[in-house]
């Protein structure tokens, strides 16, 4: 035997890349010494080599006892349940180098070894490769960093899955963390879809962010979101604005209706790349859709004096106010005209008619005017610099927009869709996707293309858009960008905690899987299916992970690695916690972070307009708190406490602001000036706070 100390046993059966193993009798204590560290044979999850020549195969034991034994040795078996069932992954020379796959399988007799902690740093470690960064270290190695490849992780496509409360938005983050390091990756590119906010916290040291209703004096600068209407190709611009349409004629009349328009404003304001005759509806050409709106509004309400000489659009027939002003309506704001109701009265001289060859849209039309109104849909109808004027003149064009999101000097972006209504959600994200996903594609020779600065898209909440029930524009896009992405330099990381609800053609074109607790027998199976090795050993053991920690493996590994992920501090982590019910901490009252929970008494006069008026606006925000930080930004002063980083006074509006370790900020209103003096002369900040403002005030999270 090569190494008395590392020999467990034999192969006595081979079945594909599946091998049962015969253990030996001088493994009876199952545990070893090697170097001077102890080692448990027989642990599921560990690894193994089988030495054939200068090769070894390495494979991961992925059962153990009476049930590994072969089914043609049950009745005969010389060594009781001493088995063990393999499940090889690849090989390498006894150099160090390691490769997917095997050349050449194992035959009766040939020795198994268990691996030791050297050979594993062996294999895994490359540190000082900048290619490789570290999320954190092996779980039962301490001294091995777990290691993921820059080149295989972003291209190939990976997944971060795990079950509620498992740590995934802090894998996502220390990830990213890892790759937007300046020093290593200067012109790291990636983009976050962050569905509830939750990043923003965590990554805006190193990341630009667009939200829709930006805070301008916020603790971190945030930028207003605006995605243009005219950027959307014409389904896109349909499904957001006019929903469905009765019959196709009516859809081809809005159809080349838009194309009239932006072949007038393309001829009014030339594009480089865009010519009349090439020119399709679904070219990003800015154009006036308030204007197409009145204009078909007018086409199908509309009615006119019959009596009256001259065409029937210079004699409409508009109600009027009590002024007797005509209420012709306003384009530039969503406002409808409002027309008198025809008649035909035999002793009535003032004939009123629809017009002649009046459209059969008014659903739609109603449906895209409610929207032109709603301030909540202003981030897409009125997008900032990016909306026409009558005759499609914008003040900034694709180029900004682009630059903004994927050029801007920082290596994060961040879209913080968490004000954008449910009913657009799915469309919005596909059209973003399919934005940059076409940007990159057709500027892949160039600098700034896909191919020479690659970028990742983490999409956040994946099964809530990228759903197989769901045949939306983002499930469609999102398939495109996996089959093809590769190729341009887009790269999609999905993350999700039901793996059973995306697609399973999205799902099965991850190249690496970061796989943390998940206790549902289906979204394991998902996963087993979709794993690019024969590893259903490993899925077995995500159900008893601990929080934080991962099984990854695939095409950005070596090897198949169980990795304790290293969180940030923090406060740099995604605020995605779960609420507090009860603080545990040696001294409650004072040490505390949070300002509710059950155990905490209640302010005596709650005030639940609050909660209705964040309801209705669609914004937890509310209009109070706005106000206070928009008119000046809170002054705080750092403070010496064990749980108060700083504290801020406004006297005209009474409000208290609060800045706790944790990176928790929060205002209180009305809160007298002589308590917040008060608070600032305590011994104890916190316990001042516990005892006197907590549960007195009403309060809400900044």
């Amino acid at each position: 035997m090569i190494n008395e100390e590392t020999f467990l046993g034999s192969v006595q059966d081979v079945n594909g890349t599946t091998v049962s193993v015969s253990l030996s009798k001088e493994s009876l204590t199952g545990f070893v010494y090697i170097d001077g560290q102890g080692y448990r044979i027989g642990q599921i999850g560990s690894f193994i080599r089988i030495p054939i020549g200068f090769t070894d195969l390495f494979g991961i034991i992925s059962q153990v006892g009476a049930s590994s034994i072969p089914e043609n040795k049950t009745e005969n078996q010389p060594n009781g349940n001493r088995w063990m069932t393999i499940q090889l992954i690849g090989e390498g020379q006894r150099t160090g180098m390691f490769q997917r796959g095997i050349s050449q399988y194992p035959t009766i007799g040939d020795e198994v070894h268990l691996i030791s902690e050297k050979e594993l740093e062996r294999i895994y470690g490359q540190p000082n490769k900048p290619y490789f960064v570290k999320l954190g270290h092996i779980a039962n190695a301490e001294s091995i960093p777990a290691l993921i490849d820059v080149n295989k992780l972003v291209t190939r496509h990976s997944a971060i899955l795990g079950t509620t409360g498992s740590g995934k938005s802090t894998t996502v983050a220390s990830i990213l963390n890892a790759l937007s390091n300046d020093k290593n990756y200067p012109s790291a590119r990636i983009l976050i879809l962050d569905i509830h906010g939750e990043y923003s916290q965590a990554l805006h040291d190193r990341a630009e962010i667009f939200k829709i209703g930006a805070n301008k004096t916020a603790k971190y600068k945030e930028n207003e979101l605006y995605i243009p209407f005219w950027a959307l190709n014409f389904n896109e611009l349909c499904e957001m604005s006019f929903g469905e349409f009765n019959n196709e004629k009516d859809r081809n009349i809005i159809l080349e209706r838009i194309q009239k328009y932006k072949e007038s404003s393309l001829k009014n304001y030339p594009k480089n790349g865009a010519n009349i005759d090439a020119l399709s509806v679904d070219s990003p050409i800015p154009f006036n859709l308030n204007k197409l709106w009145y204009q078909l509004y007018l086409e199908t309400f509309g009615t006119y004096y019959k009596s009256n000489s001259g065409k029937p659009y210079d004699n409409l027939a508009y109600e009027v106010d009590s002024n007797g002003k005509e209420l012709v309506g306003d384009a530039e704001n969503g406002i409808p005209p409002i027309f008198k109701n025809p008649k035909n009265d035999a002793g009535d001289p003032e004939k009123i008619n629809y017009l002649p060859s009046s459209l059969n849209i008014g659903k739609q039309l109603s449906l895209l005017g409610s929207k032109l109104r709603i301030p909540r849909y202003d981030f897409i109808f009125k997008p900032g610099e990016w909306s026409p004027e009558e005759d499609g003149k914008v003040s900034k064009d694709l180029d900004s927009l682009l630059e903004s999101w994927i050029g801007c000097s920082k290596p994060i972006t961040i879209i913080d869709l968490s004000g954008v209504p449910n009913d657009i959600l799915n469309t919005i994200i596909g059209v973003v996707l399919r934005i940059l996903y076409e940007a990159l594609f057709w500027a892949r020779d160039l600098a700034q293309g896909g191919r020479h600065r690659p970028l990742l898209l983490v999409m956040e909440e994946a099964h809530i858009y990228l759903n197989d029930l769901f045949k939306g524009i983002a499930s469609r896009t999102v398939q495109r960008i996996v089959k093809e992405g590769r190729k341009y330099g887009i790269g999609a990381m999905i993350v999700s905690q039901r793996p059973s609800e995306i697609n399973s053609t999205i799902l099965s074109q991850c190249g690496t899987f970061f796989a943390l607790r998940l206790t549902n027998a289906t979204d394991r199976g998902h996963i087993t299916a979709a794993l690019p090795d024969n590893l259903d050993g490993l899925t077995n053991m995500l159900p008893i992970l601990r929080t934080g920690e991962a099984i990854i493996l695939g095409e950005a590994v070596k090897l198949p690695m169980r990795t304790l992920i290293q969180a940030p501090p923090k406060d740099k982590r995604p605020d995605s916690q779960d609420p507090i019910i009860y603080e545990d901490t040696p001294n409650p009252v004072e040490d505390s972070q949070h300002t509710g929970g059950w155990g905490i008494p209640m302010e005596e006069h709650p005030v639940y307009e609050e909660l209705a008026e964040t309801w209705r606006a669609q914004n937890p925000h509310i209009e109070r708190l706005i106000n206070n930080l928009n008119q000046k930004i809170m002054e705080r002063k750092s403070v010496s406490s064990s749980n108060i980083q700083s504290i801020g006074y406004d006297s005209s509006s009474e409000t208290l602001e609060v800045e706790f370790l944790n990176g928790g900020i929060y205002q209180y209103f009305d809160i007298p000036e002589q308590v917040f003096e008060k608070l600032m002369g305590a011994g104890s900040h916190g316990k001042y706070l516990a005892n006197n403002i907590k549960g007195k005030y009403r309060y809400s999270k900044v």
